[in-house]
């Protein structure tokens, strides 16, 4: 049993920069895949990111390309989204999952742990 706390939400203006937090305990973080995922009001929850246990391997949705960075510290336990040029597209709660299977995933099905998510709102 994997527990995510995400941290680092806010309000923020368009063209700004926020910096989410992902701290794991109790399982076995350094042998998961971890994804950030966001939800929009009245939206599906959508892809973020992922990136693998070892930090080598990361993917993003198209439109956060090049805007978001994601990272892992397996000695912290943490998992970090960079979130920079933020557009009021941006604005979700934004959801770490981990998944300790050997697959990568960019589905909410894939992930078997969750975090209670941070919100962030960009005004324009």
């Amino acid at each position: 049993q994997v527990q995510l706390v995400e941290s680092g939400g806010g309000l923020v203006q368009a063209g700004g920069s926020l910096r989410l937090s992902c701290a794991a305990s109790g399982g076995t973080f350094t042998t998961s895949n971890m994804g950030w995922f966001r939800q929009a009001p009245g939206k599906a929850r959508e892809f973020v990111c992922y990136i693998n246990r070892s930090g080598d391997r990361t993917l993003y949705t198209d439109s956060v390309k090049g805007r978001f960075t994601v990272s892992r510290d397996n000695a912290r336990n943490t998992v970090s989204l960079q979130m920079n040029s933020l557009i009021p597209e941006d604005t979700a709660v934004y959801y770490c999952a981990a998944d300790p299977t050997l697959s990568l995933s960019t589905e909410v099905g894939g992930y078997r742990y969750w975090g209670q998510g941070t919100r962030v709102t960009v005004s324009s």
